[in-house]
């Protein structure tokens, strides 16, 4: 008797354990139920599949997942209160039938975030914004982020985030972000986190960057504050100390007493032309302090006495005695 049940499953021990199937059901984002047989490969035949929650008549299934043209998997809708009953699922060929119980409070999928988009607020962080397929009180959010394809930071929010903050990004860094989701405690926690969404991106080298010289202005805009009043103060300087022009006409000045100024005259042609009045003179450059000695203020005042309306030189510094 020993001998035929080991050689029984020698021969078909192997099949049975092909065609045997484990069923596994989840609920997608609160919708509908997603039930699969094919975790241990495509199935050999094509299954009837049935199901019922408790409490409830027997239902086939109206819509099947297929591969290769064989059955693989049935979606089927349910209500929302539903989910914390009892799951009766059956697999039926010929005269072979699976039946097994299964418990989907804690067996939720939620899809990813939608809408998920990046902005650079005016507080000079950047915002993550995304919405939520289902109700928004029963949802925790976690967010997992990097910076120029480095590692990835996780960070788990609480309920009904809808909005993730990265400090005072730089413009020449690369970010990119992801959400997924999963039922919060207050709903009756999901097992499983769902799927992440596709990453949105931000930063160097990427056109969604509304700020790309941010970084650039940043820095450009204190030392602007600094150079402009400085350069102001230089130029004022300049002003202040800078030589200014004076017209000052050089008319001689006689040093001798004439008694009779006609005789004087007819004797002279040319020192009656010296006598004419002549403001066209250059403009001469002056000093307004130049401070000398006694001795080289005695000196200059010499030499003034001799000076004749034929100089070219005309520059003139005005002396100021020191004591």
């Amino acid at each position: 008797m020993t001998m035929r049940a080991l050689l029984f499953f020698c021969l078909f021990g192997y099949t049975f354990g092909e065609i045997t199937p484990n069923v596994s059901c989840v609920i997608i984002d609160v919708r509908y139920v997603s039930c699969t047989w094919n975790q241990q490969g495509t199935p050999e035949v094509n299954y009837t599949f049935n199901s019922w929650f408790h409490y409830e008549n027997k239902k086939a299934c109206t819509n099947y997942l297929s591969e290769k043209n064989v059955k693989t998997g049935c979606i089927r809708p349910y209500a929302e209160t539903q989910r914390f009953r009892t799951f009766h699922t059956q697999l039926v060929h010929g005269s072979n039938s699976f039946t097994k119980d299964h418990n989907l409070k804690n067996e939720v999928l939620l899809n990813p975030p939608a809408n998920l988009t990046v902005l650079f607020g005016e507080d000079k962080n950047l915002w993550f914004y995304w919405n939520y397929t289902v109700a928004t009180n029963c949802v925790r959010s976690e967010v997992r982020h990097r910076i120029n394809n480095k590692n990835w930071q996780s960070d788990v929010l609480g309920e009904q985030a809808q909005k993730y903050c990265i400090n005072l990004p730089s413009s020449t860094h690369h970010y990119e972000l992801q959400v997924r989701s999963k039922m919060a405690d207050a709903c009756g926690a999901s097992r499983n986190w769902g799927n992440w969404s596709e990453p949105v991106e931000w930063g160097s080298n990427n056109s969604t960057d509304p700020h790309p010289k941010l970084e650039s202005e940043n820095v450009w805009t204190p030392v602007f504050y600094v150079m402009f009043p400085l350069i102001f103060v230089i130029l004022v300087s300049l002003l202040l100390y800078h030589e200014r022009l004076r017209i000052i006409p050089v008319v001689p000045k006689p040093t001798l007493i004439i008694h009779d100024i006609e005789d004087w005259l007819q004797s002279s042609k040319s020192l009656k032309e010296s006598f004419k009045a002549n403001y066209n003179e250059l403009p001469c450059p002056v000093r307004e302090y130049c401070h000398v000695s006694q001795s080289d203020s005695e000196s200059s005042s010499s030499s003034t006495s001799s000076l004749t309306t034929d100089q070219t030189d005309c520059s003139v510094c005005i002396p100021v005695n020191e004591p």
